[in-house]
């Protein structure tokens, strides 16, 4: 009987534990826009530097999935803060949202669609400097 209390506490536990580590959110395009009026969150494209040329969300910081120091960079990001992510249409966003969570982010959203469908639905976007 003994055993049987342990084992159902260290369930109970684990469980526990289990509620507390992050999960990647996939967010709509309004979900996003919501969370940008958010001060906190920090919102990263992980776009080309050619394919940002093209116009970007807001203020999105730029840290291109393909370059060789990606996940340097990207681990410099404020884990106690919110990060939400987008490529071009999801892929290397989802695998950027993977590996947040690998780095121990705790709160990553993840556009569906991503830019390409922001654009599609006449979201605003930002053009870089010097465009």
């Amino acid at each position: 009987m003994r055993n049987l209390g342990f084992c159902f506490s260290m369930v109970v536990l684990l469980l526990g534990a289990c509620q507390g580590m992050a999960q990647v959110k996939p967010v709509s395009n309004q979900q996003l826009s919501e969370l940008i009026e958010n001060d906190n969150l920090q919102l990263v494209d992980v776009r080309t530097p050619q394919e940002v040329s093209e116009g970007k969300i807001g203020e999105a910081q730029n840290i291109d999935f393909r370059s060789p120091g990606f996940k340097e960079a990207i681990s410099q990001l404020d884990r106690s803060k919110p990060v939400a992510v987008y490529c071009g249409a999801g892929k290397r966003s989802g695998q950027a949202s993977t590996l947040l969570k690998d780095l121990g982010f705790t709160e990553i959203y993840d556009l569906t669609g991503g830019f390409s469908q922001w654009k599609a639905e006449d979201y605003p976007v930002t053009m870089p400097a010097g465009n």
